[in-house]
């Protein structure tokens, strides 16, 4: 497959920043409730909760589909190709290109989340010509503020996203990063 506008690489390698991100494989579907599978992780993202095998096999299933449709890249945090850290995703939505992340709470605290996001975005911006990334959190997650800062973002000056995710309602912040 080649690289449009509308499409992505069938295969993604990322190496930057003492990381890297890859795709997710069949090899990680046993890591993937430690990573995922925790209250935070439930509360702050969409991903689904509680996280177990079936969950693992659906997200790796999910990756790939939403992979080939064009829309979302979601590649496994790693030191160095191997075990799963966590995860990034980069998604071409209706507001923008956006940015999002999850860390296994066994993980954080090592910068991983504002390294894979740095990482992320120079590939938007030198491989898919993205002009702007916005990462959309809550003002209350004070780790994602703290991530999206050192990862260079800043908070725009639009309306908060409103909505409802697991029967909680949400009000997320806007911040972007353009093009260097």
């Amino acid at each position: 497959m080649s690289s449009t506008a509308s499409s992505f690489p069938e295969r993604i390698e990322l190496s930057r920043e003492g990381l890297v991100l890859r795709d997710w494989t069949e090899t990680d579907l046993a890591a993937m409730p430690g990573l995922f599978d925790h209250p935070d992780i439930a509360y702050w993202t969409p991903i689904v909760s509680p996280f177990d095998d079936a969950a693992a096999r659906a997200r790796l299933v999910r990756a790939r589909q939403l992979r080939a449709d064009g829309t979302t890249i979601l590649l496994a945090i790693t030191l160095d190709g191997g075990a799963p850290l966590g995860e990034v995703m980069l998604r071409r939505a209706p507001e923008g290109t956006e940015v999002g992340y999850a860390i296994g709470p066994a993980h954080r605290g090592r910068g991983l989340a504002a390294r894979a996001v740095r990482v992320m975005s120079a590939y938007a911006f030198e491989q898919l010509g993205t002009e702007q990334l916005i990462l959309a959190l809550e003002a209350e997650n004070t780790a994602s503020v703290g991530v999206a800062t050192k990862a260079g973002f800043q908070l725009l000056d639009v309306p908060l996203i409103t909505g409802e995710e697991k029967g909680r309602p949400y009000s997320l912040q806007t911040w972007g990063l353009t093009r260097p």
